[in-house]
C-alpha cells in the first residue's frame, strides 16, 4: 500500500474475489480517483474492514463518509460517521432474491421501486415501500404447510427477504443527499469499474504463478485512475 498525504476522504470499501480464498479488500477516495488502501485476504471479515479504518488513521487519514455493500457488522465500526448503502449492490441483492424478470405482480412492483432508488428521495421511497407492504401484507403472510413434516413456512420467503432487506437498509440509502455537503457517491461504482478489469485480466492470465499475480494486481491498483 502507498502512504498518501492525509486528507479528509469519503472512503469506498468493498471487496473482489478471484477464488473462495483469494480477494482484496480496497478502500477508494472516489473524487481523487485513487486507492488509498488495498489488502490481500482469504475472507470479507469485519477485522478486516476495523484494520482498513485503523491503518488509514494511522496514516492521517480522517473518514468523513464510507459508501459500503451492507454487511452485517459493518455500520458499528463506523457510527461515528455516515454510512451509504450502494444502490448497486442492493438493486443485486434483490435481484438475487427476485431474479430479473419476477413472475408474482408484488415482486414486478418491488422491483420496478428498487429500480428507480436513484431517482427518488428519502421521503418518497419511504412512502412507497409503505405502499407496498400494506398492499401485499396478507400476500407476504401467507403459509404452505409441508406434508411430510406438518410444519409451515412462508410461502413467498424469498419475497419476504427482498422487502426485509430493503426496509433493513432503508436509512442507509439515502445518506448522501442527507449529507450533501460531503459529496457521497450513492454506489460503489468506481470500484466495480477496476474490480472488473481485474477480474478480466486474471482471467486471461489465469495460469501464471501466484507472486506474478500479486504483482499484477498491486500494479493496478497502486492509483490506477478509472473512468467512473
Amino acid at each position: 500500500m502507498t502512504a498518501v498525504r492525509a486528507v479528509e476522504v469519503v472512503a469506498v470499501m468493498d471487496c473482489v474475489f478471484f477464488g473462495r480464498t483469494n480477494g482484496y479488500l480496497v478502500v477508494r477516495d472516489p473524487y481523487r480517483k485513487c486507492n488509498i488502501y488495498w489488502t490481500e485476504i482469504q475472507h470479507e471479515t469485519l477485522d478486516e474492514y476495523r484494520n482498513a479504518r485503523d491503518k488509514l488513521e494511522s496514516l492521517g487519514f480522517k473518514i468523513t463518509a464510507v459508501v459500503a455493500d451492507g454487511k452485517p457488522g459493518l455500520k458499528p465500526l463506523f457510527v461515528d460517521v455516515p454510512i451509504q448503502m450502494c444502490h448497486f449492490h442492493q438493486k443485486a441483492i434483490i435481484t438475487r432474491y427476485l431474479t430479473s424478470r419476477p413472475r408474482l405482480q408484488a415482486g414486478i412492483e418491488l422491483r420496478s421501486l428498487v429500480h428507480n432508488l436513484g431517482q427518488l428521495d428519502e421521503q418518497s421511497f419511504t412512502e412507497k415501500l409503505q405502499i407496498w407492504h400494506c398492499k401485499w401484507s396478507a400476500f407476504l403472510s401467507e403459509r404452505s404447510v409441508n406434508p411430510d413434516t406438518g410444519k409451515w413456512h412462508y410461502t413467498h420467503k424469498r419475497l419476504r427477504s427482498a422487502y426485509k432487506s430493503l426496509n433493513k437498509h432503508r436509512p442507509y440509502l439515502y445518506t448522501y443527499q442527507k449529507h450533501s455537503d460531503l459529496a457521497i457517491p450513492n454506489t460503489t461504482n468506481g470500484l466495480e469499474g477496476s474490480f472488473a478489469y481485474l477480474k478480466e485480466l486474471i482471467r486471461v492470465h489465469r495460469g501464471i504463478k501466484n507472486d506474478l499475480k500479486r504483482k499484477i494486481i498491486d500494479s493496478i491498483l497502486q492509483n490506477r485512475p478509472t473512468k467512473n
